[in-house]
């Protein structure tokens, strides 16, 4: 994720995180129900196929409360992040925002998002606790409804696996012990790549092993990007490069694709959307491939980490925010939306009673000899780990990208690293106006 500084300093950011009055006063502010005339809504969205889906609100619910929609096709991450920061700034925000989980406390923090917790709040129990929580920021208040999100998982190739004798691992340690079997038997192989260039891996495998990077006490926000949780998975994979076991170059690219493509790596660590990207990266072992849990730090463990998905939010500056929070819970967790969403727009859904229906009721092309993909990543979804995300993720991201990428290809410490990228996020906060705590 690129680097781009938000357009608006708050120097009391914990506390509007925290549920101050200044953003429990917006979010319900205006009552559609009350309002005589129709009302028209703008939302601002990345997802391919959300025209298609908006549709089938304004001809069904939308018509009957005359309440319209209109998607506007926006780039992601962080360009429309400052797309709506700069937008909030001169009070013409959308009604509606597509926004990832990392970046809602940014928007919070920038008194962009309202708080709908009493249009959306009976919605919780469509989701897993742990992707409910990355909409509240651990308050009381509601900023999103979960759109999608991506679970994370083990995938390998099942006919090299066999081809070499090894078995799926269950824990880190059998993971290690797999790539430093798989170099014994074919050296010119690898189990996989640590890769710097998608900080979201990184920071899901943290987040499995119980990583809290940002949180607050008082009226201060506490980094610990640096945590012990973190060394542990830093050290793991740093330590697993500098012995050669896995492979060092960086995802996406041609090298990546072809390593992946003649079985020259056999296994990543991804999320339950890989298989779309195997199609376009390895179309040659269409079949070849099979998906187990996240192996996991202990026997006694069950937990997963999440790598992407996005939430629907309400601006403050929208003029009709119970309206609005009306559509966002419609959106996901409808069936008939949550189907078109994922038709259309290739989404996994966030609500856990959409994950077995519909386009999910069989395992994706890629993957056709699992019957039971869809059934097992629902089972993965539910593990998934709370998060705990800050205002200036962006910052976080960018130095992981710089000083990973370095280590990974220098081979050098991977812990020298992770304090870099905790320093720069900390020394940022301070000059943003952040007050943090020792």
């Amino acid at each position: 994720m690129p680097h781009t500084k938000r357009s608006r300093l708050v120097t009391s950011a914990v506390a509007v995180v925290l549920g101050a009055t200044a953003l429990t006063a917006c979010g319900s502010g205006d009552d559609s129900k009350a309002e005589s005339g129709p009302v028209s809504l703008t939302y601002w969205t990345w997802t391919p196929g959300m025209d298609k889906v908006v549709d089938l609100w304004n001809k069904g619910p939308g018509k009957k409360d005359k309440i319209t929609v209109t998607a506007k096709k926006q780039a992601g991450g962080d360009t429309l992040i400052t797309k709506i920061l700069t937008a909030h700034k001169a009070k013409k925000a959308p009604d509606l925002v597509q926004a990832e989980y990392q970046a809602l406390p940014t928007l919070v923090s920038n008194d962009a998002l309202a708080d709908i917790s009493k249009e959306v709040g009976d919605a919780k129990s469509k989701f897993a606790d742990g992707v409910w929580q990355q909409t509240t920021l651990g308050t009381d208040a509601v900023y999103a409804v979960p759109q999608d999100i991506g679970p994370m998982m083990f995938y390998y190739r099942a006919d090299l696996f066999k081809k070499y004798g090894l078995k799926v691992p269950t824990t880190w340690e059998q993971f290690a012990e797999t790539a430093r079997a798989l170099k014994k038997k074919a050296p010119d192989k690898a189990l996989t790549t640590f890769s710097a260039n998608d900080s979201g891996l990184f920071a899901g495998l943290a987040q499995q092993a119980g990583a809290k990077w940002w949180t607050t006490s008082g009226d201060k926000w506490k980094v610990a990007i640096n945590d012990a949780a973190t060394q542990k998975v830093a050290k793991f994979w740093g330590g697993l490069v500098k012995e050669g076991a896995i492979d060092n170059q960086p995802m996406y690219q041609p090298a990546w694709n072809k390593a992946l493509n003649t079985g020259r790596e056999i296994a990543w660590v991804s999320a339950v959307w890989a298989p779309g990207t195997l199609t376009t990266a390895a179309p040659d072992t269409k079949g070849k491939w099979a998906m187990a849990p996240l192996p996991q730090w202990s026997l006694d463990q069950d937990v997963t980490g999440s790598w992407g998905g996005s939430s629907t939010a309400v601006t403050t500056d929208s003029p009709h925010q119970a309206a609005a929070a009306k559509f966002a819970a419609w959106l996901n967790t409808d069936g008939d939306a949550l189907s078109a969403l994922a038709k259309e727009g290739g989404i996994y859904p966030a609500s856990t009673s959409a994950q077995l229906s519909g386009a999910f009721s069989n395992p994706p092309a890629f993957f056709s000899d699992q019957a039971d993909f869809y059934t097992k990543a629902a089972d993965i979804a539910k593990t998934t780990a709370p998060s705990a995300w800050g205002p200036n993720v962006n910052v976080a991201y960018a130095t992981f990208n710089d000083a990973f990428g370095a280590a990974a290809k220098n081979k050098s410490d991977f812990v020298a690293a992770l304090n870099k990228m905790q320093d720069d996020t900390v020394a940022d906060m301070k000059k943003q106006g952040f007050g943090v705590s020792q």
